[in-house]
This record gives structure tokens, sequence and C-alpha cells, in this order.
């Protein structure tokens, strides 16, 4: 599998201009693999460089948004949270109890989903799956 590009190569590819404050706030998308919403973006943004305010967080992660380099997700917990556009698809499943997200991809899901769109006459050309629920054995106290 071919190394994924940078958010900021990906940036630069579309011609944004890149402030050293969009650098840090761009690392730091790279670096998540947790689907962080704008305040923990921010957090982190600032631990590195105490200057950054939560409006110019606000505002890359637009602008990221509008250009198609980040995705928004809604994962049922009052918040917005993000994640670097994959170069290859996956889906997400979210456990309701702690919050995590878990990316998986499933072959046999996809093709699924394929099949259901030609059978209703449709060519697929995006989908997003979000499955949400609780482990199978109790948390121990």
């Amino acid at each position: 599998m071919e190394e994924q590009r940078s958010l900021e190569d990906r940036c630069a590819e579309r011609g944004m201009r890149m402030t050293e404050q969009r650098r840090i706030i761009a690392r730091v998308l790279d670096g998540a693999h947790d689907h962080p919403d704008v305040e923990e973006l921010y957090r982190r943004s600032a631990a590195v460089d105490p200057r950054i305010s939560i409006s110019t967080v606000y505002r890359t992660v637009k602008l990221l948004e509008d250009i198609g380099i980040i995705e928004k997700h809604d994962f049922r917990d009052g918040r917005s949270r993000y994640e670097t556009v994959p170069e290859e698809h996956h889906d997400h499943l979210i456990d309701l109890r702690s919050g995590q997200v878990i990316e998986f991809h499933s072959p046999e899901i996809e093709a699924l989903q394929e099949r259901i769109a030609r059978e209703l006459g449709y060519r697929l050309v995006d989908h997003r799956l979000e499955l949400y629920g609780i482990p199978l054995k109790p948390e121990k106290k």
C-alpha cells in the first residue's frame, strides 16, 4: 500500500496558502487516530503553539472541509468530529459506551451495497456506513 500523503502536501496540491498555524493544525489532524472534534484539535494545536486561537482552528477546519481534504462526522455524541479524507475507503463502528471509533473495511459489505444500488437501478458513487454498538462482553469493574 502506498503511504498516504500528508495533509500539508494535499493542501499544497490544491493551492492552499499554509501559514505556520495551519501547518500545526494539519499536522495534529494527520497524527490523530481518534476523530477529534474542534475543541480537541484546539487543545492539541495550542499545546504546540499557544498563540493558536480556537477561531483559527474553526476557520482552518472549515477551509479543509470545503476543499475536500477532511470529512466531518456526527457519531451521535453531539459534536462534529473530523478525519482526513482517506485514500482508501473505510467505514466506522462506534462503541456507544466508550465513544471509541473503530475503522474497518469489508469487501462483502462493499459488494452488497453495489448490488443493492444496481438492483434499485443506480450506480453507487459514494456512501458512508456507520455502525453503532455496545461490547458483547460486560465491562470489568
